[in-house]
């Protein structure tokens, strides 16, 4: 695993600090989502990136999940994709690309953390073959040992979200990844400021295996950030971790961006 040393410079983690508190504005100046992205997203662009008959992946904990039916755990189903991110992600995608043909799943189950997406990564994942895999993973890692049910630490997330997408690779060569960038929102009724100095190592391995992995990065936490300066954290997401339905629009739209 690597050791702090590989984490970027302090100035990153001052810049989380910084932003992911709600006191003030996070980007004075900075337009909202530089407009709206939903405007901003060209079709063309994101064509590009898939090709006919691709298998999409959505993996990740309860922000993914979002409430979905796990019996049958369909393909293209509303109810096999919950209310969150993922849903409106993929119903965007089946209706501007209709002509793909594409196939698209939502694997999250609420409580993972990177070790039991391992557990289960045969079936909900290689099994599965995707051409696309999109992962958002992370607050759990913090959030559970915060209230003394697990014994992680970042160095632990690291390792085994590195050993994770090595297997991945070796198993799915081709696959394009998408790494999410795990977040959260102070000011909340879960959230405080506590939570921000040693939550940041998270977001930050994750911005280190998307580089190293060569995987699109979606930068859901800096989303967040320009969204609080039009709404309270606590309309994007009253707990400061799950989205409510408007943060699960913004989290589909910077997703779909980030393709582009």
């Amino acid at each position: 695993m690597n050791n702090s040393s590989n984490f970027p410079k302090k100035s990153s983690r001052r810049n989380f600090l910084r932003n992911a508190g709600l006191g003030t504005a996070a980007v004075a100046g900075t337009p909202f989502l530089s407009g709206r992205v939903a405007a901003d997203l060209d079709p063309r662009k994101i064509t590009k990136f898939f090709s006919s008959g691709d298998v999409i992946l959505f993996q990740g904990d309860s922000i993914t999940d979002a409430g979905r039916e796990k019996k049958n755990q369909l393909a293209n189903n509303a109810r096999s994709f919950g209310t969150g991110y993922a849903n409106l992600a993929a119903s965007w995608l089946l209706e501007e690309l209709a002509g793909k043909n594409l196939t698209i799943y939502n694997r999250g189950i609420s409580g993972n953390k990177v070790y039991q997406l391992a557990e289960r990564w045969e079936p909900d994942c290689l099994e599965l073959k995707p051409n696309v895999l999109s992962i958002l993973i992370g607050v759990n890692d913090y959030w559970h040992f915060r209230s003394g049910k697990y014994e992680g630490t970042p160095e632990i997330y690291e390792a085994d979200f590195r050993n994770l997408l090595i297997r991945t690779k070796e198993e799915l060569p081709d696959v394009k990844l998408v790494i999410c960038q795990p977040f959260i929102l102070t000011g909340t009724s879960a959230v405080d400021e506590t939570w921000l100095k040693p939550f940041s190592a998270y977001p930050e391995i994750a911005a280190i295996l998307a580089k190293e992995f060569n995987a699109v990065w979606v930068p859901f936490q800096e989303a967040f950030h320009k969204a609080i300066e039009i709404a309270p954290a606590t309309y994007w997401a009253g707990d400061g971790v799950h989205p409510s339905m408007a943060g699960a629009q913004l989290m589909a739209e910077a997703w779909l961006k980030a393709l582009t």
